[in-house]
């Protein structure tokens, strides 16, 4: 782990136990919560953005916990509530547990889990690893004391994995222990550098997202990324169908499941691209780890 990833974890509770707010959940503190759905905001600080363009991203999520639709919908299911936790990854180590699992029941808590987002520092680290990053959220998920009707991973990001282990033996463990991955790939207009890829969309189409109704929510402008993440949120907390005016949607394919679908190319992606583009230097096993 690195040392802004302790600090930041210090600081996640030191600002909990401050500011009042729910603590992180953990399995040491007694009785299972039930919840209508957990959700591991997955969030690239990869430093293929800068600064502007990961203030952009998280001003995008403060305001999402903030808008109404949001609301309703967290507020809607059977339980009433649900499971929240903000993590934010970029190479091959741990990632930072920005905001710990935290119960959003009402608007206030939600707009406390905004205000609590809102302060936190932004950092930018190097590298892609989304392997390391769905691994982690799977053991945040797996191993608190929560209990729920649906387990999500929201992956958004910038880049194909180039760092830890294959992403797509990964993503099919996960999406395995029962876990749905849904995917927010950010594809900007602007120069490229040597380890960006073409379709970044159909990369995650093909290699990260899983599991039931998995679908990815692609960014082509800084934006529309506010709007982009408030209407994914919408549809992963109220498992819903799409509005006609709502940012392109690729569904995974799925038997039986017709849906109003952004049309990418079916050639299957190379997933491991990523990798390739840094010459073999991003992950265990085959390449060997740089």
């Amino acid at each position: 782990m690195s040392i802004k990833s302790s600090l930041r974890g210090v600081a996640a509770l030191a600002i909990a136990a401050v500011a009042g707010l729910a603590a992180p959940v953990t399995a040491q503190q007694g009785a299972r919560i039930r919840v209508d759905l957990e959700l591991m905001l997955a969030v690239d600080i990869s430093q293929s953005m800068d600064h502007d363009e990961h203030t952009i991203q998280r001003e995008g999520y403060v305001e999402a916990f903030r808008h109404q639709d949001v609301i309703n919908a967290l507020v809607s299911g059977p339980e009433g509530k649900i499971a929240v936790m903000y993590m934010e990854w970029a190479g091959d180590f741990d990632p930072i547990p920005t905001i710990p699992w935290t119960i959003i029941d009402s608007a206030k808590a939600a707009h406390d889990f905004a205000d609590r987002l809102e302060k936190e520092p932004i950092f930018g680290e190097q590298r892609t690893s989304i392997s390391t990053a769905l691994l982690a959220a799977q053991d945040y998920i797996l191993n608190n004391n929560i209990t729920s009707h649906r387990q999500v991973i929201d992956v958004s990001g910038d880049g194909a994995n180039n760092a830890g282990r294959l992403v797509e033996p990964v993503r099919d463990a996960v999406v395995k222990s029962g876990i749905v991955i849904n995917g927010l790939p950010i594809m900007l207009n602007k120069p490229k550098e040597f380890y960006d890829i073409d379709h970044l969309d159909r990369y995650y189409k093909h290699c990260v997202i899983g599991g039931d109704a998995a679908f990815i929510a692609p960014v082509f402008d800084l934006r529309h990324l506010s709007s982009t993440i408030r209407k994914k949120l919408v549809m992963e907390i109220a498992s819903i169908d799409i509005e006609p005016d709502m940012a392109p949607i690729q569904f995974a394919e799925q038997p039986g499941i017709v849906r109003a679908q952004l049309k990418l190319p079916q050639e299957k992606t190379d997933c491991t691209i990523g990798e390739k583009v840094w010459g073999g230097r991003g992950y265990y096993g085959g390449f060997g780890r740089q």
